[in-house]
C-alpha cells in the first residue's frame, strides 16, 4: 500500500493516514489480519514523525480498525468491528451529504455551511442547545 499525503490540505496528517487505512480496507486492499507497515518505517517514508503515525495507529487501534501487538507491528483487525466500522462511515458519509444537499437548497453556501458543522463540533456540549 502506498501512502500520499498532502500537508498543505489542512487535515492533519494523523488523519489523513487514518483515512487512506479506512479506504484501503473498504476497498479490500487491506483485509483482515494483513501487516501495515511498522510506525517508523512509514514515518521515514512520508517523511513525518514517528509520532504523528503512531497517533494514527493508536487510533485506529482504539476504533477497532487495527490490533497493535507489540514487538510484531500493526494488524487489521478482523471480523465484525473492521466491518461495522466502515458500514458506519459509508452511512456517516450519506446523512452528511444528504445534510449538505439540503443547506444548499435551503440557499446556504459552502463557507457558511462549513461555519455550521464546525461551530457545532466545537462548542461544548452544554452550549450546543443556546445556540
Amino acid at each position: 500500500m502506498i501512502f500520499k499525503i498532502s500537508p498543505a490540505s489542512g487535515q492533519p496528517i494523523y488523519l489523513q493516514i487514518m483515512q487512506q487505512i479506512r479506504d484501503a480496507i473498504e476497498a479490500g486492499v487491506l483485509r483482515y489480519g494483513d501487516l501495515l507497515p511498522g510506525i517508523r518505517k512509514l514515518a521515514e517514508q512520508l517523511g513525518v514523525s514517528h509520532t504523528t503515525v503512531a497517533k494514527a495507529y493508536s487510533e485506529l487501534e482504539h476504533a477497532g480498525v487495527l490490533e497493535l501487538r507489540p514487538g510484531s507491528g500493526a494488524f487489521v483487525a478482523g471480523g465484525r468491528s473492521t466491518k461495522s466500522r466502515s458500514e458506519k462511515i459509508k452511512s456517516a458519509k450519506q446523512r452528511i451529504k444528504n445534510v449538505v444537499k439540503s443547506l444548499q437548497h435551503d440557499g446556504f453556501s459552502e463557507e457558511e455551511i462549513r461555519r455550521l458543522f464546525e461551530a457545532e463540533l466545537l462548542l461544548p456540549p452544554a452550549h450546543r442547545e443556546l445556540v
